[in-house]
């Protein structure tokens, strides 16, 4: 499969989850979230989301991935209604700073 479509199709889903999260998810622990970048596999099976956040505390970022991780199945099947794919690809959020 081509590169760019691998980049095309993380482009537009680091768009799509930027703008579920803003406008769809209401959990509070998710509303300082930035994400910044997303990586596909090459079969479009797996997403890796990383995102920031301006939290210095270390029990505040483990809530916000608690947090993120409790709407990965919505922002999955939110992805899935709004980008035409073969198979919606599995979405993991990682904090950037971890890595």
């Amino acid at each position: 499969m081509p590169k760019y479509r691998v980049e095309r199709v993380s482009q537009e889903i680091l768009r799509e989850v930027n703008d579920i999260l803003l406008k769809t998810v209401k959990d509070p622990r998710v509303q300082n979230v930035t994400i910044t970048d997303v990586e596909v596999t090459g079969d479009l099976q797996h997403a890796t989301v990383y995102y920031s956040t301006l939290e210095k505390d270390e029990q505040a970022r483990e809530e916000t991935q608690s947090g993120l991780d409790k709407v990965a199945g919505l922002v999955r099947s939110e992805i899935g209604n709004r980008i035409k794919l073969y198979k919606t690809p599995e979405i993991r959020f990682e904090d950037r700073k971890s890595v």
